[in-house]
C-alpha cells in the first residue's frame, strides 16, 4: 500500500490570486503523484491546507483535491479554521467540536488529530481530544496505527518554530500514548521540511511542505536581536510516500521538480541489475 502525504499547502497566502505559487506548487505536487509511477492508494493532508482561514482559499483547495483519483483525508494545523473547514469539507467528521477520526485501511489504521488551538501557532491537545485519542487506541490495541498530527511533538532544532518538551500539551499526548505498541508512525508537518526522529520509542517524520520550505539553521534564535539569518527558501515543493508491506513502513521524499536523467534501464544498467538480483536468496 503507498500513502502520499503533502502538508502546508497555504493557500490564500496571495489573497484573491487563484493563480498563486502556493497553489502553483501544489498543483505540481498533485500532477506528479496522479500522473508518475508513483500513484497512491490514498493521500493525507497534514494540516494548513489554507493560509487565513478563508472559505474561498477552502473551496480551491477542495477543488484541487476532488480531481484527485484516490481518496484524500485532510486534518487541521494553525492556519486553518475549524469551522470554516467544517463547512467546506463537510465529509470530515466532527466528534465534541474537533476534526479528528480514524480511517481504516488493509491492516492499517490511521489516526488524524486535530492540533488547532486558536490564537496560537504552536500546537493544542485539550482533555478532551486526549480522552478520544485513548479511547481509539485501546479500543484495537492489534491493529497497526498511524498516528497523523500537524505539529511535531518533539524539539527539532529549527529553534523560532520548534515544539518545546515542556509544553502541557506535549505531556498530555505523551500519556495518551504510553504503552500502545500497535503504534508503527508519528507522520507530521508544520515544520515545512523532511525531518525523521525517534521520540518516546516512535518513528516520527515530518513532511516537507508543498509551499516554502523553511531555512536549515539551528541555531539559536534571540527574537530582539535581527541577524539575517535566512528563514524560508525557495526550494522545490515536497511530499512524502510511505509504503506500507504488511509487515513494516518505509518513507520516501522527494520534490516536484525536472530532473535529468543520467541512467535509464537498458543494455548500458542490464548487467548490474541482473548482478544485483543474483545476489539476492531464491
Amino acid at each position: 500500500m503507498l500513502i502520499a502525504q503533502i502538508t502546508d499547502t497555504h493557500l490564500g497566502f496571495e489573497t484573491g490570486n487563484p493563480d498563486e505559487p502556493n497553489r502553483q506548487r501544489l498543483d505540481a505536487v498533485l500532477a506528479l503523484l496522479t500522473e508518475g509511477v508513483n500513484r497512491p492508494d490514498l493521500m493525507i493532508v497534514s494540516g494548513d491546507l489554507v493560509d487565513k482561514g478563508d472559505a474561498e482559499s477552502y473551496r480551491r483547495c477542495a477543488a484541487a483535491f476532488e480531481a484527485c483519483p484516490f481518496p484524500v483525508y485532510p486534518c487541521l494545523g494553525n492556519h486553518d479554521d475549524r469551522e470554516t473547514f467544517a463547512r467546506v469539507f463537510p465529509q470530515i467528521p466532527m466528534t465534541s467540536g474537533f476534526a479528528h477520526y480514524c480511517v481504516a485501511l488493509d491492516g492499517l489504521r490511521i489516526i488524524l488529530l486535530d492540533t488547532l488551538e486558536p490564537g496560537r501557532h504552536g500546537g493544542g491537545f485539550c482533555e478532551i481530544r486526549a480522552a478520544w485519542l485513548a479511547e481509539q487506541l485501546f479500543e484495537q490495541r492489534d491493529v497497526p496505527t498511524i498516528i497523523v498530527m500537524h505539529h511535531p511533538p518533539f524539539d527539532a532544532g529549527i529553534d523560532w518554530m520548534s515544539t518545546k518538551s515542556n509544553e502541557p500539551w506535549v505531556a498530555r499526548f505523551t500519556d495518551v500514548i504510553a504503552g500502545h505498541t500497535q503504534i508503527e508512525a508519528i507522520w507530521c508537518g508544520h515544520l515545512h521540511r523532511p525531518i525523521v526522529a525517534s521520540w518516546r520509542g516512535v518513528p516520527v517524520t515530518v513532511c516537507p511542505a508543498t509551499s516554502a520550505q523553511l531555512a536549515l539553521d539551528l541555531r539559536p534564535i534571540d527574537p530582539e536581536a535581527m541577524d539575517g539569518r535566512p528563514m524560508v527558501t525557495n526550494d522545490p515543493p515536497g511530499y512524502a510516500l510511505h509504503r506500507w508491506s504488511g509487515g513494516g513502513l518505509v518513507t520516501h521524499f522527494d520534490t516536484a521538480q525536472p530532473r535529468e536523467t543520467l541512467a535509464q534501464f537498458d543494455e548500458t544498467m542490464q548487467p548490474l541489475v541482473r548482478g544485483l538480483f543474483a545476489e539476492r536468496p531464491s
